[in-house]
């Protein structure tokens, strides 16, 4: 019966559903291809569907994680923990990849993923589900996404993301958004706090920084060229010109 909700709601509104036989279940109970004007998109993910009221908590809901953990992480396609409650009448959804990559970046490990009750999937919030997830998914085709989910943050459609990888093989992420007179900078090294920038706090010093961060050379370096190229980004956006 919550396979078949799930199946219906992403049917009816035109997107391409294939449900995994359960003899193959490893997690994952339906793959999902997004439908833009009756063409397939590049946007696919895998969804897991709970169903009765075994997941309910006071709040919303938990699906056990189990043995997944590292394929809902780490797999080709993010996964969604999607529950059907028959008694409350609807589907409530949730990204198991972020909240599991958010554990990651926090050191934990985590044992289920929380479902809010407030995360209802039906027609009346789909559309807006839809715009969500395909960002998302366009998030991870750049490359960004887990950094993201690590850091706890959403990035826009407009906002120009820029990521490095330094010697130490430590990630970090140069984020800014259309207007903002400052960039923000997420890095491994600092727990994926996000940090506010400006071009005028970086320094090129015998020990190079930014603000309180020390930085080596090859990251100073790299951040002046993204603060470089983006300066246009940070103008004032001018009321009635989306550019």
């Amino acid at each position: 019966m919550a396979v078949n909700e799930v199946r219906s709601l992403l049917e009816r509104n035109g997107h391409i559903v294939q449900e995994i036989d359960g003899a193959n279940d490893h997690g994952e109970d339906l793959h999902v291809t997004f439908v833009q004007d009756g063409r397939r998109t590049a946007d696919s993910l895998a969804v897991q569907v709970k169903g009765g009221v075994s997941a309910r908590t006071r709040r919303g809901y938990r699906v056990q994680v189990g043995d997944h953990g590292d394929n809902w992480r780490d797999g080709s396609l993010p996964v969604l923990c999607v529950v059907h409650d028959p008694e409350r009448g609807g589907l409530f959804w949730a990204n198991a990849t972020r909240q599991l990559r958010r554990a990651e970046a926090l050191r934990k490990i985590l044992k289920s993923i929380v479902v809010r009750q407030e995360s209802v999937l039906d027609d009346s919030t789909f559309e807006a589900f839809v715009w969500r997830m395909r960002n998302y998914l366009a998030r991870e085709r750049e490359g960004v996404g887990r950094w993201a989910d690590m850091a706890d943050v959403e990035f826009e459609p407009s906002d120009i993301v820029k990521p490095f990888i330094n010697e130490c093989g430590e990630p970090m992420v140069f984020w800014q958004k259309r207007g903002e007179p400052f960039a923000v900078l997420l890095h491994h090294d600092l727990d994926w706090e996000p940090v506010r920038i400006q071009e005028q706090m970086l320094r090129l010093d015998l020990i190079p920084s930014i603000g309180n961060v020390i930085l080596d050379g090859a990251e100073a370096h790299w951040l002046m060229g993204c603060f470089r190229s983006t300066e246009w980004w940070r103008r004032p956006v001018e009321e009635g010109r989306p550019f």
